[in-house]
């Protein structure tokens, strides 16, 4: 995998200047840390006679799948959160699953594109990162530069005709006092996963090694940090593997649609 881009790397650069990067193929790694102070998101684009289950599971699970925006049937552009989107060429990697199973992962949809599917946009934990470094709160990923760590679990998401399956997770580790701070600080965001789903003991939740994520990469968990988990929204993908659907594209982990929205649009207080 690509190493993460730092956040600092990109200082000043605009939503629109990162998605033309991208949509020209002069980025092709990794988004953190692409244009600091706008919004990124997740992406899942079903076939229209599935978007209404989907839609549905995302209101049903609004801490892993808080919905920020949704196409028209064929339609690539999504005008509230750029006005130049086209989710066919503006993030760096895509996946495609074929009845539940990852076959290929590709630079653009071009080829793939079709007039009965539907994209739909879910909010990023790259906006709460944003937040916690403002706040002097270091992560461990950033750090080294390398993706966030994430984890199916044992928690079921409440489902929605043929969607259900395992909660995926983000963590990340921090001392004490920051633990409690980030608490504080993420709660603020629950258009981009909010407050942690779980601090502490990951085997209560199913995780069995932290060394040993189901996506991303591992990072140190030290002696005198807790584990802090946050709802993914790498969770339609899981919930895509147990569905089944014949055809699904998904963004790949950590390779995100950069939006023209501000984080802070986000906060709500």
């Amino acid at each position: 995998m690509n190493a993460v881009v730092r956040h600092a790397d990109f200082r000043g650069e605009s939503g629109e200047a990162a998605r033309l990067r991208v949509r020209s193929g002069d980025h092709r790694g990794p988004t953190a840390g692409l244009a600091p102070g706008y919004v990124q998101a997740n992406l899942a684009i079903l076939p229209k006679a599935l978007a209404a289950d989907f839609q549905r599971f995302c209101a049903l699970n609004p801490k892993p799948c808080p919905l920020l925006a949704s196409t028209e049937p064929g339609d690539p552009r999504l005008p509230t959160l750029g006005a130049d989107i086209d989710v066919r060429t503006d993030l760096p990697l895509y996946r495609v699953w074929r009845n539940g199973e990852l076959v290929e992962e590709v630079p653009d949809l071009k080829a793939l594109w079709r007039d009965d599917l539907v994209a739909f946009l879910i909010g990023c934990s790259f906006s709460f990162e944003e937040a916690l470094l403002e706040d002097d709160i270091p992560l461990r990923h950033i750090a080294c530069g390398t993706n966030v760590p994430m984890y199916r679990t044992n928690i079921q998401n409440q489902p929605s005709g043929a969607f259900h399956g395992p909660l995926v997770v983000s963590m990340r580790s921090f001392k004490p006092a920051d633990a409690i701070r980030a608490v504080q600080i993420t709660s603020r965001f629950p258009n981009v996963h909010g407050a942690p789903v779980h601090i502490g003991k990951p085997e209560l939740i199913g995780i069995k090694d932290l060394a040993k994520p189901d996506y991303g990469d591992a990072v140190e968990v030290k002696d005198d940090e807790l584990p802090v988990f946050w709802a993914c929204g790498v969770t339609p993908q899981a919930v895509i593997a147990a569905a089944k659907p014949d055809f699904c594209i998904t963004h790949a982990p950590g390779y995100m649609l950069v939006t023209d929205l501000k984080n802070s649009r986000l906060a709500i207080l």
